[in-house]
């Protein structure tokens, strides 16, 4: 079936070869940190998560909320989810192959990746995420694949695939709460010490997730045949709304726990955030970017008549994707390692190098989908065809 990516009109082609241009920069700036190493990055001993593992955080909620379109679908035959669940799938498949990117140029030396299986520590949450991102990204290349493969037969599919879809559902949730368990088992940090952060991860990964979802649905509408229906897109929409106020709600909750307990250690981190600290306070603008283009798009997600204007949903899903982008990509990680044990700061700011290759290995995503999602559409394009010819 990837044949079908073979081919394609030249707007497409310009767009695969724009991507394998950024990746190839991306690949370049990677030769770079692996022959001179990881001083080349912003990274420090205060600050030795960062950029790289801010985007694995994030991007495994994007793979975990492809679950918002299979529960309906499979467990409840919601029908109106049919055709684009595929897409839910295969969305998870280039968010999770990116998350594993990411913890590869993250080491440094990428041999080390290997240890992680060769010598496995079974009380590591390291071990545990590992082996359910790399489950994961089989369960779903596996029905997906599968799935795919008998809609181009125009056939059922088979009933055996329904096992591997029941447990990719729990797997889900399971990628993203042991994620969320690699932060709140930590206790020395104490913006990552609560028992909310596996709900808030979910939470922001189930309005996140499915606002990529409805915003790669409008292009693809846009620039070719293929229609995920009104209804489907709208009851996205109202996923992202709920998911969205949940994520809200479980922040606030941060702050009253952090303020009202008096406890110093607690506020640090979100004062640094939201207002700096000691004069410090690189990550201040952003944090108030992300609020304001939260609530906005909030607003125009719990106001119906707003949230049924597709133009007007599709800004809120940006503004969604974008607000929580910059909460989990760059606030949450590099918040919690300031200040320091010992009270000290020590700001990071990320090089041109970290830049490079982590917009490199968004281009490879970018590609994986593309491709993905262009032998997806050839194959619902044929067998839809073969549908009209049947009935004819």
């Amino acid at each position: 079936m990837l044949e079908k990516a073979l081919s394609g009109s030249k707007g497409y082609w310009i767009w695969v070869l724009f991507l394998l241009t950024v990746i190839s920069a991306g690949v370049g700036a990677y030769l770079i940190q692996f022959t001179k190493g990881l001083a080349v990055t912003g990274m420090s001993r205060d600050v030795s998560w960062a950029l790289y593992i801010s985007q694995l955080t994030f991007l495994v909620g994007v793979a975990a909320s492809a679950v918002m379109l299979v529960i309906p679908y499979y467990l409840h035959n919601y029908k109106a989810f049919g055709r684009i669940t595929i897409l839910g799938e295969f969305l998870a498949i280039s968010a999770v192959t990116m998350c594993l990117l990411f913890v590869f140029v993250d080491l440094g030396n990428p041999v080390r990746i290997m240890n992680v299986f060769l010598h496995p520590t079974l009380n590591s949450v390291l071990f545990w995420d590992a082996t359910v991102l790399n489950g994961y990204l089989f369960l779903n290349l596996f029905i997906g694949w599968v799935v795919l493969e008998s809609e181009k037969k125009g056939v059922p599919a088979p009933k055996w695939i329904k096992p591997f879809i029941y447990l990719s559902i729990p797997w889900a949730v399971s990628i993203h709460t042991v994620t969320a368990f690699l932060y709140a088992g930590i206790p020395g940090r104490h913006l990552w010490l609560t028992a909310v952060m596996a709900p808030r991860f979910l939470a922001s990964a189930f309005a996140a997730g499915p606002s990529l979802l409805i915003i790669l649905a409008m292009i693809l509408r846009k620039f070719t045949y293929f229609d995920a229906g009104k209804e489907a897109i709208q009851k996205l929409g109202q996923i992202v709304t709920y998911a969205l106020l949940v994520n809200f709600f479980l922040y606030a909750m941060e702050f009253f726990t952090a303020f009202y307990s008096g406890i110093p250690s607690h506020q640090h981190s979100l004062i640094y955030l939201f207002a700096g600290l000691h004069g410090h306070g690189n990550l201040v603008p952003w944090m108030w970017v992300s609020v304001t283009l939260g609530f906005i798009a909030a607003v125009l997600l719990v106001v119906p008549r707003f949230r049924r204007n597709e133009n007007l949903l599709l800004a809120a899903c940006v503004l969604t994707f974008a607000s929580l982008w910059i909460d989990k990509g760059l606030g949450l990680v590099i918040g919690g390692f300031i200040p320091n044990m010992l009270e000290g700061i020590t700001e990071y700011v990320p090089t041109t190098i970290e830049l490079m290759i982590t917009i490199g290995i968004y281009a490879l995503g970018a590609l994986i989908l593309t491709v993905l999602y262009k032998t997806a559409l050839g194959v619902k394009e044929y067998a839809e065809s073969g549908k009209v010819m049947g009935a004819h």
